[in-house]
């Protein structure tokens, strides 16, 4: 595995070794002890969760608060996304700022989002399922949200706003400035 920091401070790319062949593929995704080595960082995931969704659907930007903070492991397994960490650690040099990666799943791409960090995902391809790990169950009454179009953080998203798919929740989220406070 290879595993290449990004600007933003615990955020790291996570390239697997592919071994291909006539029959296919085999990759390892996820090994403790290499994980911890190649991040620094020591985790328990303790949730997965999954998503199908279509071209199109935007998610996010999502984050818990407090105790329910979570770390994530994100991957796609079908489909190609545009994968969005933004930092929202008030001590942080990087509050504010955003990293944004393609995963897919002939790219094999994860991305590793540490505690205080909002995420969310833009669907490129006609579908997608979307696969991530948790260090922290969900918390309904931790949950906290900025809105996907935020001017401060300006991201992205590579898709014209008139193809977007965004949930109704998702369109009442604040701006940083109104959100929750991570911790």
């Amino acid at each position: 595995m290879t595993f290449t920091p990004t600007h933003l401070d615990g955020c790291f790319i996570i390239e697997p070794n592919v071994i291909k062949d006539s029959r296919g593929y085999f990759m390892e995704s996820f090994n403790l002890e290499r994980f911890e080595k190649g991040t620094g960082f020591k985790v328990n995931f303790v949730q997965d969760n999954q998503s199908f969704s279509t071209k199109g659907v935007l998610r996010g930007l999502h984050y818990q608060t407090g105790t329910f903070a979570q770390a994530k492991l994100v991957r796609v397994l079908e489909g190609e996304v545009l994968d969005v960490a933004v930092d929202i650690r008030p001590e942080s040099k990087t509050y504010g700022q955003y990293v944004s990666v393609v995963l897919s799943a002939q790219n094999h791409k994860q991305l590793f989002i540490p505690r205080g960090f909002a995420h969310g995902f833009l669907v490129l391809s006609d579908t997608a399922t979307f696969f991530y790990k948790c260090d922290n169950l969900y918390n309904k009454e931790s949950e906290g949200g900025i809105m996907y179009n935020d001017p401060a953080i300006d991201i992205n998203w590579e898709m014209d706003a008139s193809n977007l798919i965004i949930s109704d929740k998702d369109l009442l989220l604040p701006n940083l400035e109104n959100s929750k406070k991570i911790w």
